[in-house]
């Protein structure tokens, strides 16, 4: 029996009647994604229609998952919220804080001695709020919640900015931060800014060496990291019918990549053999009695552009595989043409390492296909030129590949089978040799590929691309190399081709695991003691945050400018710095120090207008703090791209920093800010950015008169003594603004339970 089954199957009973009477409201046929919507308000029944892209909405979530690094803050908080017991389901993983370094057992026995602190008070504080458990080594956070909790039509969200993972199973699943998580668990309302719609036609089918992640690498090439801002993508077509659950799952994942809110697929025989596959035919049978719900009406796929903001159509028969990067996931280059770009931007042909798994790219069926392409080397013998590492998503996947004997075919190649957890993919890779910081390339299938960010790295170029074009790439050591056209010599100095990857979509002898990771919670956890040491390095319990004195803010220092891209790994970095995330006044030394300071160019280098000297971000900050003086930190466009750790608006929060001002936001780090009670601003006049000069103050003039709608005006005072007067933009709602007012979101839910 599935996880939750009760639950499932009353957002099942529910949906026929909210999903009838949100068509007679708007008047029109649905989308899949609106159905999910319409049947999730926190109202129940609807009784209006939304505007897209306009109207603050109420949801109620039916779950909720955090993995370890983030679900240490967000606890932290609900420990705050006055509650007994978690409101709706929800699940913390311990997938982060494990180091890829040696190999998995050697690696998780490490972890669990270093982080052992963290992962102790984690599995209390579940255990006493009525939350599960997935213990260091079940699994990537992403990969466990498709296995066991995914459901078709359901919504969660999850402090993670990969839990649109989930959408693989026709859920709509959005990542957040760890405050509006701790509504959902607080038993709240969840607020999301209703999204706009772009539909993605899938014709044709794949076949030979293309790969569900093409698609999104073809997606993310042309919606760019921000064209799917404050929009869910929702793809159909015969080409997504097609296509297995977890092909569609690695999709999903990567539409974080461009910003988009989630996205999701329409429920299929794909969903159907997965939830049978993995224990949960009971969830098949129930969402077979509402099919019709569970995906967009005939009328929508059938003429998308009458429903859809946008419409992308990509044709799978005749869809190339493709490498996206380096430094960003949007580069999308054909693998035909990358030898062509390499040489044109002189990357480095030589590849360096290849390495396959990750949330996004871990189910049986992609390590299928790789071992299929690895049995070749010795087949046709060939030798590996590049290392070559494995990260399996979940214990149930590892140790059914281990039976299936797959892992003995990597073994054969001298591959490292890393820890089921997040390892490499968001920078707890141990790389020997990172430190020389050596101009290199590595190709991976993960999700994201900013600078340093699997290795530390500055001069590590990384492409992504699918497991088994990585696959091919570590075996032929050449960025260059297209298994489509390409030949290789072997030892016996003939030529030969590798043969396209095969696979199944399922285990043929069904999923299997001794141990899954799972701590069910206690029935009764009031007894359960949560204790923090007030001497640990790792955890600190939280102070509430001040509330806004209903003064304006004047003579704020301008603490940085940055220049370019600016994601919360450069605002609050992850790799090493992860071992702090428990504790807020710790971590927040790592604040802004990848940020590029437009002034001087260079990262963690900013002038201190009490000393007039240069110095590290969080040091400088630290000085205004103790001397009384607010700050205010500018940015570039979608400023807070990439993971949803709140941790990149706590960190300025609690140094001092009271406004953000960029060009545009990320969706989830403007939530944050907002929910940490910060002002999170946007030039009205984006040249505006061009006026900041170093050693300004800023003057917020008429912040008491802040208001839905209103324009702040803001008085920009340079070191010459002139005046520059600009305008700044929000999207602040009333309640939001509430937020502001109390000092946080999470003061505000104190104080009603208090």
């Amino acid at each position: 029996m599935a996880f939750d089954i009760e639950m499932i199957k009353k957002v099942y009973e529910n949906m026929a009647e909210r999903v009838d009477k949100a068509r007679e409201l708007v008047g029109r046929p649905l989308t899949l994604s609106e159905k999910i919507l319409y049947s999730h308000l926190w109202e129940g029944v609807p009784s209006q229609a939304f505007t897209r892209g306009k109207d603050y909405v109420d949801f109620a979530p039916d779950r909720v998952a955090c993995q370890d690094a983030t679900a240490q803050m967000a606890l932290l908080q609900f420990m705050h919220a006055g509650k007994s017991k978690v409101a709706v389901p929800t699940t913390v993983h311990c997938d982060h804080l494990i180091q890829a370094k040696i190999d998995a057992k050697t690696d998780l026995k490490r972890a669990k001695e270093q982080s052992n602190e963290v992962f102790d008070f984690l599995s209390s504080i579940s255990n006493k709020y009525g939350i599960g458990f997935w213990k260091p080594g079940a699994g990537i956070i992403h990969q466990v919640v498709l296995e066991n909790y995914a459901f078709p039509g359901g919504m969660m969200i999850g402090t993670d900015s990969h839990t649109v993972n989930a959408g693989g199973l026709g859920m709509l699943a959005i990542g957040v931060g760890g405050a509006d998580a701790v509504d959902v668990m607080s038993g709240m309302a969840w607020e999301l800014k209703f999204p706009k719609l772009i539909g993605v036609k899938l014709t044709g089918k794949l076949s030979g060496w293309t790969a569900p992640k093409d698609v999104i690498l073809k997606v993310a090439g042309i919606l760019t990291v921000k064209g799917g801002t404050g929009a869910v993508i929702e793809y159909f077509g015969e080409g997504a019918k097609a296509m297995s659950c977890t092909g569609k799952g690695t999709i999903c994942n990567m539409g974080a990549e461009v910003g988009a809110t989630t996205s999701t697929f329409g429920y299929d025989e794909s969903m159907d053999r997965y939830l049978r596959a993995t224990n949960r035919a009971d969830v098949a049978d129930a969402a077979k009695s509402v099919a019709k719900y569970l995906t967009a009406d005939d009328e929508v796929y059938a003429n998308p552009e009458q429903y859809f903001d946008q419409v992308i159509e990509i044709n799978l028969s005749e869809l190339e595989p493709h490498l996206n990067g380096p430094f960003t996931p949007d580069l999308a280059t054909p693998i035909s043409k990358m030898r062509e770009e390499a040489v044109k931007n002189d990357w480095p042909l030589q590849v360096q390492v290849g390495l396959i798994g990750s949330c996004t790219n871990s189910s049986y069926e992609d390590i299928s296909r790789s071992a299929s392409l690895a049995k070749q080397v010795a087949d046709k013998k060939l030798k590996t030129k590049a290392k070559f590492t494995i990260t399996p998503g979940s214990e149930v996947v590892r140790y059914t590949i281990e039976r299936d004997g797959f892992i003995d075919t990597f073994d054969k190649i001298g591959a490292t089978v890393f820890a089921n957890a997040c390892g490499p993919c968001i920078g707890m890779w141990d790389r020997e040799g990172a430190e020389k910081e050596e101009r290199n390339t590595i190709v991976h299938s993960f999700n994201r590929n900013f600078s340093k960010r699997a290795d530390g790295n500055p001069n590590t170029l990384a492409f992504v691309g699918s497991p088994e074009l990585v696959t091919a790439l570590a075996i032929a050591g050449d960025l260059g190399f297209n298994p489509l056209t390409d030949k290789l010599i072997n030892e016996d100095g003939e030529e030969v081709m590798l043969d396209e990857p095969t696979g199944n979509e399922l285990p043929p002898k069904g999923f299997d695991a001794e141990d899954p990771g799972y701590q069910a919670p206690a029935v009764d956890g009031s007894k359960v003691q949560v204790v923090v040491s007030p001497e640990s390095e790792r955890l600190q319990l939280l102070a509430p945050f001040t509330p806004w004195d209903g003064e304006n803010i004047i003579g704020a220092k301008l603490l940085i400018k940055a220049f370019g891209k600016c994601t919360t790994d450069h605002i609050s970095m992850a790799g090493p710095w992860l071992r702090f995330r428990g504790h807020l006044d710790n971590i927040s030394n790592n604040m802004l120090i990848g940020a590029v300071n437009a002034f001087n160019m260079k990262t963690n280098s900013v002038k201190n207008e009490l000393t007039g000297e240069y110095d590290a971000v969080p040091a400088v900050q630290r000085d205004y703090k103790a001397a009384g003086v607010p700050s205010v930190v500018v940015g570039d466009h979608n400023y807070g791209e990439g993971s949803s750790r709140e941790h990149a608006a706590m960190e300025p929060r609690h140094l001092g920093v009271r406004a953000v001002l960029v060009k545009s936001f990320a969706r989830i780090h403007e939530t944050n800010l907002k929910k940490q009670g910060m002002l999170a601003l946007t030039f009205a006049n984006e040249a505006d950015y061009d006026k900041i000069q170093e050693g300004d103050t800023f003057n917020f003039v008429d912040l008491k008169e802040f208001a839905p709608n209103k324009q702040l005006t803001l008085e920009v005072i340079h070191k010459d003594g002139s005046k520059d007067v600009i305008m700044a933009n929000h999207s602040y709602n009333e309640g939001q603004i509430g937020w502001f007012v109390a000092g946080s979101a999470l003061n505000l839910i104190a104080a009603a339970n208090a």
